[in-house]
């Protein structure tokens, strides 16, 4: 008996060792860009009713490196090779992002961002869809690193500038906020972390779930047009594109259907579907999805006014395009916020809350592609697949379900592929690396 339960704990031993080789191992072949330090181990217990938790991205090595010549079994479990060591030692310099990660070097962060965006709101009602069009936008390329809001330097292109992000609004909001900060704490809170907090704001403003986010994000000293011009979701695209995209971003397809439902505020310029209103994919005909009233509701908005047809179609995911409304009150109604600054860009387009809003986030839109009426194509083709029509439908019966869902992914994007001391940097301006 004695010499089985021998054979059996170095069996045991043996086993733990090789699972620590393994993970290890699976550990330094992940890309320089991974989410290192990303946590998203947050506790369901901030939202009402049952909800699974979300996926941990979460990575720790409790390795140690003392390394050993003996033989027995608890030696063996805490030696590694040279190669492993040196690649868990570095590994270890890489800061994890934290709760209130500012709470000593700038208590104020969180509070001067949700301030500024309250009274910008007020006069601009557009920058909750503006922004959390531009944090998708961000995080869907190379990760939460704020690469997208860096101007074009020494001719290397930017990717504001390639063509799905032409059509990107809010970058003028993170430059107020940004110089808000600034003035309270220099050099201290990176425009990643100011980009991921104004969005939570932002879908707070929108009629959306408040959601618990880790900062001590860094900023990319790259920027990377090549990704954006080939790698964000379009709306012409079909289901297979989309959920591959995201798929390629570790989102299965419940969460893509949650994340889409960002759609539920902002506006949507005719270009972007009007193809689906009389020559869907050169056929000479609409959509065939489409809702038939609601087709000729859409040919009466989009035919009489000044959208192009021809124009060039940038991606609205997700948020919808946004037109922005002039200012009208005096600037000095919000001291320490220059709102003048703010640009304005008049324009004319389709809510996306066309019912009227206070309808619930979310509700409407869910509810609009059961009845064919998507504005956008890769939004319709949610219900052409049964596993996200399936949760198209959850959504649109349970606004709860999909609060707490999209609250979950939006914490899970926030998350994805950022960078972290001492990786990166804290720009002093957004657009322009240190």
């Amino acid at each position: 008996m004695d010499s089985t339960r021998k054979i059996s704990f170095l069996v045991f031993i043996l086993c733990v060792f090789i699972s620590l080789k393994n993970q290890i191992n699976k550990a330094s072949s992940s890309s320089s860009y991974s989410s290192y330090s990303s946590s998203s181990s947050y506790s369901s217990s901030s939202f009402t009713g049952s909800v699974d938790p979300p996926p941990s991205s979460t990575t720790t090595f409790t390795t140690k490196t003392t390394a050993s010549t003996s033989s027995s079994p608890s030696d063996l479990f805490f030696s590694v090779n040279k190669a492993d060591k040196k690649y868990t030692e570095a590994f270890d310099e890489i800061q994890p992002l934290q709760y209130d990660f500012y709470r000593d070097t700038c208590p104020n962060a969180e509070e001067i961002i949700r301030s500024s965006l309250h009274q910008i709101h007020q006069l601009r009602p557009d920058i909750s869809p503006a922004l959390l069009r531009l944090v998708f936008h961000d995080c869907f390329i190379e990760g939460c690193d704020a690469s997208v809001l860096l101007d074009d330097a020494g001719g290397s292109g930017s990717e504001k500038d390639s063509l799905p992000n032409q059509s990107l609004k809010g970058f003028d909001i993170i430059d107020l906020i940004k110089s808000q900060l600034e003035k309270e704490c220099p050099g201290t809170v990176s425009c990643a972390d100011i980009l991921v907090l104004a969005a939570r704001e932002s879908v707070v403003l929108a009629g959306g779930p408040f959601y618990p986010l880790h900062t001590g994000r860094r900023d990319s000293m790259v920027s990377y047009p090549e990704l954006a011009t080939y790698e964000l979701p379009s709306p012409q695209d079909d289901l297979s594109r989309t959920t591959s995209l995201f798929a390629s971003r570790g989102f299965d397809e419940r969460e893509t259907v949650s994340l889409l439902g960002a759609h539920s505020t902002g506006m949507i310029h005719c270009k972007f579907f009007h193809s689906r209103l009389n020559n869907f994919r050169g056929t000479g005909m609409p959509d065939l999805t489409l809702d038939n009233d609601f087709l000729n509701v859409l040919r009466s908005t989009c035919d009489n006014n000044q959208s192009s047809p021809s124009s060039p179609l940038s991606s609205p995911s997700p948020s919808a395009s946004t037109a922005s409304l002039p200012l009208s009150p005096s600037p000095s109604s919000f001291p320490g916020i220059n709102v003048s600054a703010v640009s304005t860009i008049p324009d004319t387009a389709m809510k996306m809350d066309y019912e009227g809003p206070g309808r619930g986030f979310g509700t409407l839109y869910y509810r609009s592609l059961l009845q064919g009426k998507g504005l956008l194509f890769v939004d319709q083709q949610l219900t052409s697949g049964e596993q996200t029509e399936t949760w198209v439908r959850a959504y649109a019966s349970d606004v709860n379900l999909f609060q707490r869902d999209f609250a979950l992914v939006m914490m899970k994007l926030s998350d994805f592929r950022v960078l972290t001391a001492p990786m990166g940097q804290v720009r002093l301006d957004c657009r322009k690396v240190v």
